[in-house]
């Protein structure tokens, strides 16, 4: 059974597919979610000196706040033969440690939150930004459903050939990801010594040079 945060994620790759290359409403880009979330945000450490920017969080069922994403650098478009050499960015994505708990409606268990789930909605998150410089637009929506389904079968593989180990800090402290590449950009997952996952992905910025740390005051981004 897929999580809730799946789902929402899954119809939030969608959603983006369908903008046809435009960047994300301001509308999406409000504080408000990510106040209501009972876990630390995290976003790339003061090493990183350029862009800050909000993306969207991802609910449960009851309106509980389970993920969401920051942005850094440039704010990506989908990518095209024009943008894809000159936008550099990464994007952090931050996932509720929960355990496997009974859906809002009392029916059924919703899947524990691991950092396979981190894995999968960074790899989605790099999908929704991504568009095969030859594929008509008709079939954009085919190629992202597929491509969301492998994502999620390389997520559920982390000890995979697909992914190799990578160390970076965290709040100052070493910490492994899994780490893996392809034509569309990179991607990565671990978790925190805070209780939280992490996935992120970019292209453009290299990730061995990253470093993570909690974001201290996130109405700054409103």
């Amino acid at each position: 059974m897929e999580t809730t945060s799946q789902t929402t994620s899954r119809a939030v790759a969608q959603d983006t597919a369908a903008e046809s290359g435009q960047q994300f409403p301001s509308a999406r880009r409000t504080v408000d979610g990510y106040l209501l979330a009972p876990f630390p945000w995290y976003g790339l450490d003061e090493a990183f000196t350029g862009p800050r920017w909000l993306m969207q969080v991802g609910t449960a069922a009851d309106g509980a706040v389970e993920h969401g994403s920051i942005g850094h650098g440039d704010e990506p478009s989908v990518r095209s033969e024009s943008t894809e050499d000159r936008e550099k960015f990464a994007v952090v994505v931050t996932v509720a440690a929960n355990p496997s708990r009974r859906s809002a409606d009392g029916t059924g268990l919703l899947e524990a939150t691991s950092v396979s789930s981190a894995a999968w909605l960074a790899g989605v998150g790099l999908l929704t930004f991504t568009w095969p410089g030859q594929m008509d637009h008709s079939l954009r929506d085919d190629w992202l459903e597929q491509q969301t389904e492998t994502a999620w079968a390389l997520a559920d593989d982390l000890a995979g050939a697909a992914w190799s180990t990578l160390s970076l800090p965290v709040d100052g402290v070493p910490t492994p990801f899994h780490y893996r590449e392809s034509e569309f950009g990179w991607v990565l997952a671990g978790s925190t010594q805070a209780g939280v996952h992490v996935g992120a992905y970019g292209r453009g910025m290299s990730a061995y040079g990253l470093g993570f740390a909690v974001i201290k005051d996130i109405s700054a981004y409103a």
